[in-house]
């Protein structure tokens, strides 16, 4: 390869990575070609970029980027490499596990979640139980909501209760 094409590489994944607030990276080696279209075709499903890239390219565009939050990734960049990048925070890594059933790899290296790095496998499950943005709004939504629901309905059901009080209260002899 050129030098003029790595440094468009670099500048192109420098791109993406500066873009990116979730990126995963991941061990994708010695997936047969079945599979590994399998894993692709679910990627592109759920909206989620793969790129296999070379190790020295990714680090020297991470370092482009002028992120210090990347550099604990450095060490995950070793043997075969394979980015996966998502609007979505725990997308990746529900496939990730979801392809897992039927195939011992993809496995997760490293992942960079919302300023985070997660290095290892170990991480999968914490990061596939990462809710997302509009998961975490939905949940905020359902707690307010539920006091007033409350209120409403006790004062709906008791409704008949607390005029019956007042009324009795204002019709007793002083």
């Amino acid at each position: 390869m050129k030098k003029e094409e790595k440094t468009q590489i670099i500048e192109d994944l420098a791109g993406m990575l500066a873009s990116s607030k979730h990126f995963y990276l991941a061990d994708t080696s010695e997936l047969p070609s079945a599979k590994t279209s399998a894993l692709r075709r679910m990627c592109f499903d759920r909206q989620i970029k793969l790129i296999v890239v070379k190790n020295t390219l990714l680090q020297k565009a991470m370092e482009r980027t002028n992120n210090e939050e990347f550099s604990p990734l450095y060490v995950a960049l070793k043997g075969s490499t394979s980015i996966m990048l998502s609007e979505s925070n725990s997308a990746p890594a529900k496939l990730i596990k979801e392809f897992r059933k039927t195939s011992p790899k993809p496995i997760l290296k490293a992942a960079f979640v919302e300023s985070s790095a997660y290095i290892g496998d170990d991480q999968l499950d914490a990061l596939a139980s990462i809710k997302s943005r509009d998961e975490l709004i939905g949940d905020i939504i359902g707690m307010l909501q539920t006091p007033a629901r409350n209120v409403i309905s006790a004062l709906q059901s008791s409704g008949g209760k607390i005029a019956g009080v007042v009324k009795t209260l204002s019709e007793r002899p002083e």
